[in-house]
């Protein structure tokens, strides 16, 4: 169960996930026949496209948010991810930024050399509530290509679970307006931990 947190008691940008000692859960959206297929070979495979830049989403209500619940056409499957840690700390430790940032770059040419050179890209947009209103603090998304794309779905990737349904159960309570129910059904996220030279790399705190 995932507990309430009141505004001002959590840092603006820090990553929260469902974690075990060994593993995160991240999320995606993506077709039937894409979701299909990757449930099948226990990782992604054609016609996932490993040319283009995936997206990994820690927080569940904000590929909520992305999906529209699993509506969207092309998101219509929820797949919960798990990835081992050892991976998901190389993406993040390999990552730029999507835009500058004086307080994480001390200049924009350093930024701009380490964003040439970087397969992943980090973006920190406001987190999401159940009823899917911006929240004042904000959640992390990590964008994979090149190596990093060939490592998630070849190395990171350690099981997949298709959870469209138990989205589609959320997304009914929160219809009818029990979100108590609706959040004892949310993931446990808690707070990520993470070296302070890595937060400092991502622009987290």
């Amino acid at each position: 169960m995932t507990t309430m947190t009141a505004p001002g008691t959590v840092p603006e940008r820090q990553i929260r996930a469902l974690f075990t000692e060994g593993t995160v859960t991240v999320y995606q959206a993506y077709s039937p026949e894409i979701a299909d297929r990757a449930l099948a070979a226990g990782t992604f495979v054609p016609p996932f496209r490993l040319g283009r830049m995936t997206w990994i989403k820690p927080s569940f209500l904000w590929m909520m948010h992305r999906s529209g619940w699993a509506t969207k056409p092309g998101q219509e499957r929820v797949l919960a991810i798990q990835i081992t840690r050892g991976g998901f700390e190389w993406a993040l430790s390999h990552a730029a930024l999507s835009h500058y940032e004086p307080g994480t770059y001390a200049s924009q040419q350093q930024w701009a050399d380490r964003k040439l050179a970087s397969p992943v890209r980090i973006q920190w947009d406001p987190e999401r509530s159940l009823l899917l209103q911006s929240l004042p603090w904000r959640s992390i998304q990590i964008g994979l290509s090149g190596q990093a794309a060939t490592k998630y779905i070849r190395e990171w990737i350690t099981s997949l679970a298709d959870i469209t349904a138990a989205t589609h159960e959320i997304r009914d309570l929160v219809a009818a307006g029990d979100l108590t129910a609706a959040r004892t059904k949310l993931p446990a996220e808690r707070p990520y931990p993470l070296p302070t030279s890595l937060q400092t790399a991502i622009g987290a705190g």
